[in-house]
Protein backbone atom coordinates (compact mmCIF):
# COMPACT_ATOMS: atom_id res chain seq x y z
CA UNK A 1 0.00 0.00 0.00
CA UNK A 2 0.79 3.62 -0.56
CA UNK A 3 1.63 5.84 2.66
CA UNK A 4 2.36 9.35 2.28
CA UNK A 5 1.75 13.04 3.74
CA UNK A 6 0.88 13.25 7.32
CA UNK A 7 -0.14 9.65 7.31
CA UNK A 8 3.89 8.98 6.64
CA UNK A 9 4.66 11.03 8.85
CA UNK A 10 3.47 9.34 11.29
CA UNK A 11 3.89 5.77 10.54
CA UNK A 12 7.81 6.51 11.04
CA UNK A 13 7.73 7.60 14.38
CA UNK A 14 5.35 4.99 15.26
CA UNK A 15 5.59 2.21 13.00
CA UNK A 16 3.07 -0.63 13.36
CA UNK A 17 4.16 -3.76 14.40
CA UNK A 18 2.31 -5.96 12.81
CA UNK A 19 3.64 -5.09 9.57
CA UNK A 20 5.58 -7.12 6.67
CA UNK A 21 7.69 -4.22 5.35
CA UNK A 22 8.38 -1.10 4.30
CA UNK A 23 9.49 0.23 1.19
CA UNK A 24 11.11 4.03 1.23
CA UNK A 25 12.22 5.47 -2.00
CA UNK A 26 13.54 9.00 -3.12
CA UNK A 27 16.63 10.78 -5.30
CA UNK A 28 17.71 12.76 -2.27
CA UNK A 29 19.82 9.61 -0.60
CA UNK A 30 19.98 12.12 3.02
CA UNK A 31 16.37 12.12 3.16
CA UNK A 32 15.52 8.52 2.34
CA UNK A 33 18.45 7.98 5.24
CA UNK A 34 16.98 10.20 7.81
CA UNK A 35 13.59 8.25 7.18
CA UNK A 36 15.30 4.86 7.47
CA UNK A 37 17.22 6.03 10.91
CA UNK A 38 14.20 7.15 12.14
CA UNK A 39 12.03 4.13 11.58
CA UNK A 40 13.89 1.38 12.11
CA UNK A 41 15.14 2.89 15.49
CA UNK A 42 10.84 3.30 16.49
CA UNK A 43 10.83 -0.60 15.17
CA UNK A 44 13.69 -1.87 17.30
CA UNK A 45 13.95 0.18 19.97
CA UNK A 46 17.28 2.52 21.13
CA UNK A 47 18.72 -0.76 22.32
CA UNK A 48 18.06 -2.83 18.97
CA UNK A 49 21.39 -2.99 17.12
CA UNK A 50 22.76 -3.30 20.26
CA UNK A 51 21.31 -6.31 20.59
CA UNK A 52 21.61 -7.62 17.25
CA UNK A 53 18.01 -7.45 16.59
CA UNK A 54 19.01 -5.39 13.38
CA UNK A 55 20.78 -7.22 9.97
CA UNK A 56 21.96 -4.57 7.30
CA UNK A 57 22.24 -6.27 4.51
CA UNK A 58 23.58 -4.22 1.32
CA UNK A 59 22.35 -4.63 -2.52
CA UNK A 60 25.54 -6.19 -3.12
CA UNK A 61 26.01 -8.53 -0.63
CA UNK A 62 22.08 -9.50 -1.52
CA UNK A 63 23.04 -9.91 -5.77
CA UNK A 64 25.86 -12.40 -4.25
CA UNK A 65 23.95 -14.59 -1.86
CA UNK A 66 20.24 -14.48 -2.97
CA UNK A 67 19.21 -16.26 0.54
CA UNK A 68 20.61 -13.98 3.04
CA UNK A 69 17.17 -11.89 3.03
CA UNK A 70 15.36 -14.58 3.96
CA UNK A 71 18.11 -16.33 6.41
CA UNK A 72 17.83 -12.62 8.02
CA UNK A 73 14.27 -12.91 8.08
CA UNK A 74 13.70 -16.24 9.52
CA UNK A 75 16.70 -16.39 11.79
CA UNK A 76 16.09 -15.96 15.88
CA UNK A 77 17.75 -13.72 17.90
CA UNK A 78 19.40 -14.39 21.27
CA UNK A 79 17.40 -11.34 22.64
CA UNK A 80 13.91 -10.87 23.09
CA UNK A 81 12.05 -7.93 20.99
CA UNK A 82 11.13 -7.02 17.46
CA UNK A 83 13.58 -7.75 14.55
CA UNK A 84 14.08 -5.59 11.26
CA UNK A 85 15.96 -7.27 8.24
CA UNK A 86 17.17 -3.85 6.04
CA UNK A 87 18.31 -4.03 2.85
CA UNK A 88 20.16 -0.62 1.52
CA UNK A 89 20.11 0.78 -1.57
CA UNK A 90 18.09 -1.89 -3.79
CA UNK A 91 17.18 -1.52 -7.11
CA UNK A 92 14.66 -3.30 -9.54
CA UNK A 93 17.26 -5.86 -10.08
CA UNK A 94 16.75 -7.17 -6.81
CA UNK A 95 12.96 -7.49 -7.28
CA UNK A 96 12.73 -11.43 -7.17
CA UNK A 97 15.13 -12.08 -4.63
CA UNK A 98 13.06 -9.81 -2.18
CA UNK A 99 9.26 -10.79 -3.72
CA UNK A 100 10.66 -14.41 -2.86
CA UNK A 101 11.51 -13.07 1.07
CA UNK A 102 7.93 -11.16 1.34
CA UNK A 103 5.75 -14.16 -0.27
CA UNK A 104 7.65 -16.35 2.71
CA UNK A 105 6.93 -13.62 5.28
CA UNK A 106 4.81 -15.29 8.37
CA UNK A 107 3.67 -13.14 11.74
CA UNK A 108 6.99 -13.36 13.65
CA UNK A 109 9.43 -13.26 11.41
CA UNK A 110 11.57 -10.18 11.07
CA UNK A 111 10.24 -6.90 9.44
CA UNK A 112 11.64 -6.10 6.14
CA UNK A 113 12.62 -2.49 5.52
CA UNK A 114 14.25 -1.84 2.10
CA UNK A 115 15.72 1.40 0.85
CA UNK A 116 16.04 2.68 -2.80
CA UNK A 117 16.83 5.23 -4.83
CA UNK A 118 14.55 7.41 -7.44
CA UNK A 119 11.78 4.71 -8.62
CA UNK A 120 9.55 5.15 -11.85
CA UNK A 121 6.01 4.33 -10.68
CA UNK A 122 6.49 0.97 -13.10
CA UNK A 123 9.08 -0.24 -10.76
CA UNK A 124 8.92 -3.98 -9.67
CA UNK A 125 9.98 -2.83 -6.25
CA UNK A 126 7.30 -0.57 -5.98
CA UNK A 127 4.96 -3.22 -6.81
CA UNK A 128 6.21 -5.90 -4.67
CA UNK A 129 5.52 -3.24 -1.75
CA UNK A 130 2.22 -0.95 -3.26
CA UNK A 131 0.09 -4.31 -4.28
CA UNK A 132 0.45 -6.21 -0.81
CA UNK A 133 -2.09 -6.12 1.57
CA UNK A 134 0.21 -5.63 4.80
CA UNK A 135 3.24 -3.64 3.71
CA UNK A 136 3.68 0.08 2.54
CA UNK A 137 5.62 2.03 0.43
CA UNK A 138 6.92 5.35 1.04
CA UNK A 139 7.97 8.27 -1.62
CA UNK A 140 10.38 11.00 0.22
CA UNK A 141 10.78 13.81 -2.23
CA UNK A 142 12.53 17.00 -2.07
CA UNK A 143 8.96 18.66 -0.95
CA UNK A 144 9.54 21.25 2.18
CA UNK A 145 8.77 19.61 5.38
CA UNK A 146 5.41 19.95 6.81
CA UNK A 147 4.98 21.72 10.20
CA UNK A 148 4.19 18.31 11.83
CA UNK A 149 7.63 17.36 10.77
CA UNK A 150 9.24 20.34 11.52
CA UNK A 151 7.37 20.13 15.13
CA UNK A 152 8.44 16.26 16.05
CA UNK A 153 12.09 17.24 14.90
CA UNK A 154 12.17 20.33 17.98
CA UNK A 155 10.66 17.86 20.08
CA UNK A 156 12.80 15.15 19.60
CA UNK A 157 15.76 17.96 20.23
CA UNK A 158 13.95 19.24 23.36
CA UNK A 159 13.01 22.41 21.88
CA UNK A 160 9.11 22.83 23.31
CA UNK A 161 8.83 26.69 24.56
CA UNK A 162 9.09 28.32 21.16
CA UNK A 163 7.85 31.68 20.15
CA UNK A 164 5.67 32.81 17.50
CA UNK A 165 8.21 34.22 15.86
CA UNK A 166 11.31 31.98 16.51
CA UNK A 167 8.39 29.03 14.83
CA UNK A 168 8.48 31.42 11.50
CA UNK A 169 12.31 31.26 11.87
CA UNK A 170 12.36 27.82 11.79
CA UNK A 171 9.73 27.07 8.98
CA UNK A 172 11.86 29.30 7.11
CA UNK A 173 14.44 27.75 7.61
CA UNK A 174 13.79 24.33 6.90
CA UNK A 175 12.45 25.30 3.41
CA UNK A 176 15.59 26.71 2.44
CA UNK A 177 18.50 24.31 4.04
CA UNK A 178 18.77 19.85 3.72
CA UNK A 179 16.78 17.73 5.96
CA UNK A 180 20.15 16.81 7.36
CA UNK A 181 21.39 20.62 7.53
CA UNK A 182 18.04 21.69 9.25
CA UNK A 183 18.16 18.73 11.94
CA UNK A 184 22.39 19.59 12.68
CA UNK A 185 20.80 23.08 13.32
CA UNK A 186 17.95 22.36 16.08
CA UNK A 187 20.77 20.32 17.70
CA UNK A 188 22.67 23.46 17.81
CA UNK A 189 20.18 25.49 18.96
CA UNK A 190 18.93 23.01 21.81
CA UNK A 191 22.92 22.84 23.17
CA UNK A 192 23.22 26.79 22.51
CA UNK A 193 19.78 26.59 24.29
CA UNK A 194 20.83 24.06 27.14
CA UNK A 195 19.94 25.21 30.89
CA UNK A 196 18.03 28.11 29.35
CA UNK A 197 14.29 27.81 30.34
CA UNK A 198 12.91 31.15 28.57
CA UNK A 199 11.05 30.64 25.27
CA UNK A 200 13.27 30.25 21.98
CA UNK A 201 13.47 33.37 20.74
CA UNK A 202 14.57 34.38 16.84
CA UNK A 203 17.83 36.03 18.57
CA UNK A 204 18.40 32.46 19.02
CA UNK A 205 17.77 30.73 15.84
CA UNK A 206 19.56 34.10 14.07
CA UNK A 207 22.65 32.96 16.40
CA UNK A 208 22.44 29.43 15.33
CA UNK A 209 21.38 29.48 11.38
CA UNK A 210 24.06 29.17 8.95
CA UNK A 211 25.24 32.75 7.42
CA UNK A 212 26.23 33.26 4.04
CA UNK A 213 27.89 36.74 4.67
CA UNK A 214 31.08 37.33 7.16
CA UNK A 215 30.20 38.96 10.10
CA UNK A 216 32.57 41.66 9.48
CA UNK A 217 31.08 42.36 5.91
CA UNK A 218 27.63 42.79 7.63
CA UNK A 219 28.52 45.16 9.96
CA UNK A 220 30.20 47.37 6.95
CA UNK A 221 27.08 46.93 5.26
CA UNK A 222 25.09 48.07 7.90
CA UNK A 223 27.18 51.07 8.92
CA UNK A 224 26.60 51.89 5.34
CA UNK A 225 22.85 51.48 5.03
CA UNK A 226 22.39 53.42 8.19
CA UNK A 227 24.70 56.33 7.64
CA UNK A 228 27.36 55.68 9.86
CA UNK A 229 30.16 57.25 7.95
CA UNK A 230 32.83 58.19 11.28
CA UNK A 231 32.99 54.24 11.86
CA UNK A 232 33.40 53.34 8.14
CA UNK A 233 37.26 54.14 7.74
CA UNK A 234 38.74 51.87 10.47
CA UNK A 235 36.32 48.49 9.18
CA UNK A 236 37.50 49.03 5.87
CA UNK A 237 40.87 48.49 7.24
CA UNK A 238 39.90 45.49 8.99
CA UNK A 239 38.55 43.99 5.54
CA UNK A 240 41.72 45.10 3.91
CA UNK A 241 43.44 43.40 6.32
CA UNK A 242 41.72 40.32 6.27
CA UNK A 243 42.32 40.02 2.50
CA UNK A 244 38.44 40.55 1.12
CA UNK A 245 38.59 41.46 -1.83
CA UNK A 246 36.68 45.11 -3.68
CA UNK A 247 34.87 43.05 -6.45
CA UNK A 248 33.83 40.01 -3.64
CA UNK A 249 32.55 43.68 -1.02
CA UNK A 250 30.86 44.84 -4.34
CA UNK A 251 28.79 42.05 -4.83
CA UNK A 252 27.76 41.49 -1.37
CA UNK A 253 27.06 45.14 -1.04
CA UNK A 254 24.85 44.80 -4.37
CA UNK A 255 23.22 41.79 -2.72
CA UNK A 256 22.09 43.70 0.67
CA UNK A 257 20.65 46.78 -1.11
CA UNK A 258 18.75 45.35 -3.91
CA UNK A 259 17.36 43.11 -0.65
CA UNK A 260 16.42 46.37 0.44
CA UNK A 261 14.93 47.83 -2.49
CA UNK A 262 12.54 44.75 -3.16
CA UNK A 263 11.83 45.19 0.76
CA UNK A 264 11.02 48.94 -0.07
CA UNK A 265 8.89 48.40 -3.34
CA UNK A 266 7.30 45.73 -1.75
CA UNK A 267 2.98 46.71 -2.11
CA UNK A 268 2.35 45.45 1.12
CA UNK A 269 5.50 47.53 3.15
CA UNK A 270 8.65 46.43 3.57
CA UNK A 271 7.84 43.73 6.30
CA UNK A 272 6.26 42.05 4.42
CA UNK A 273 9.12 42.14 1.30
CA UNK A 274 11.64 41.09 3.96
CA UNK A 275 9.93 37.99 5.42
CA UNK A 276 9.38 37.15 1.25
CA UNK A 277 13.27 37.09 1.06
CA UNK A 278 15.46 33.55 0.17
CA UNK A 279 17.79 32.62 1.83
CA UNK A 280 15.77 33.75 5.18
CA UNK A 281 16.44 36.57 7.34
CA UNK A 282 16.06 36.05 10.59
CA UNK A 283 16.52 37.47 14.18
CA UNK A 284 17.22 41.32 14.66
CA UNK A 285 18.77 41.28 11.03
CA UNK A 286 15.48 40.90 9.71
CA UNK A 287 14.38 44.14 11.97
CA UNK A 288 17.46 46.11 11.02
CA UNK A 289 17.29 45.63 7.73
CA UNK A 290 13.52 46.40 7.85
CA UNK A 291 13.90 49.96 9.29
CA UNK A 292 16.81 50.27 6.08
CA UNK A 293 14.65 49.90 3.75
CA UNK A 294 12.07 51.83 5.44
CA UNK A 295 14.72 54.70 6.08
CA UNK A 296 15.83 55.25 2.33
CA UNK A 297 13.08 54.21 0.46
CA UNK A 298 12.55 52.46 -3.22
CA UNK A 299 13.79 55.73 -4.93
CA UNK A 300 17.15 57.07 -2.97
CA UNK A 301 17.86 53.00 -3.24
CA UNK A 302 17.56 52.85 -6.73
CA UNK A 303 20.05 55.83 -7.42
CA UNK A 304 22.16 53.27 -4.84
CA UNK A 305 21.71 50.65 -6.99
CA UNK A 306 23.09 52.63 -9.87
CA UNK A 307 26.52 53.96 -8.34
CA UNK A 308 27.07 50.40 -6.69
CA UNK A 309 26.81 48.56 -10.48
CA UNK A 310 28.99 51.34 -11.92
CA UNK A 311 31.73 50.63 -9.49
CA UNK A 312 31.05 46.93 -9.96
CA UNK A 313 31.58 47.30 -13.34
CA UNK A 314 34.96 49.23 -13.25
CA UNK A 315 36.15 47.47 -10.70
CA UNK A 316 36.03 44.54 -13.29
CA UNK A 317 37.44 46.54 -15.76
CA UNK A 318 41.00 47.46 -16.98
CA UNK A 319 41.13 50.79 -14.96
CA UNK A 320 44.01 51.36 -12.80
CA UNK A 321 42.28 52.72 -10.00
CA UNK A 322 43.30 51.16 -6.33
CA UNK A 323 40.27 49.06 -6.62
CA UNK A 324 39.70 49.06 -2.38
CA UNK A 325 40.22 53.19 -2.52
CA UNK A 326 37.13 53.49 -5.10
CA UNK A 327 35.33 50.70 -3.24
CA UNK A 328 35.56 52.69 -0.11
CA UNK A 329 34.81 55.68 -1.86
CA UNK A 330 31.28 54.23 -3.25
CA UNK A 331 30.60 53.24 0.30
CA UNK A 332 31.62 56.36 1.97
CA UNK A 333 28.99 58.28 -0.75
CA UNK A 334 26.36 56.00 -0.02
CA UNK A 335 26.64 56.45 4.25
CA UNK A 336 26.54 59.89 3.56
CA UNK A 337 23.28 59.58 1.17
CA UNK A 338 21.53 57.64 4.16
CA UNK A 339 21.95 60.65 6.28
CA UNK A 340 19.97 63.18 4.14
Amino acid sequence: MKLSGVAATRYFARPEPGRMGLLIFGADAMRVALRRQEVIAAMIGPQGEEEMRLSRIPASDLRKDGAALIDAVKAVGFFPGPRVAFVEDATDTLADTIKAAVDDWREGDAQIVVTAGSLTAKSKLRKIFEGHNNAYAVGIYDDPPSREEIEDTLRKAGLREISGTAMTDLLALAKELDPGDFRQTVEKIALYKFGDATPLAPEDVAACAPSTIEAEVDDVLHIVAEGRSGELGPMMRRLEGQGVQPVALAIQTLRHFRALHAAASDPQGPGAGIARMRPPIFGPRRDRMQRQAQAWGMFRLEDALRQLIETDLTLRSASRAPQMALMERTLMRLAMMARR
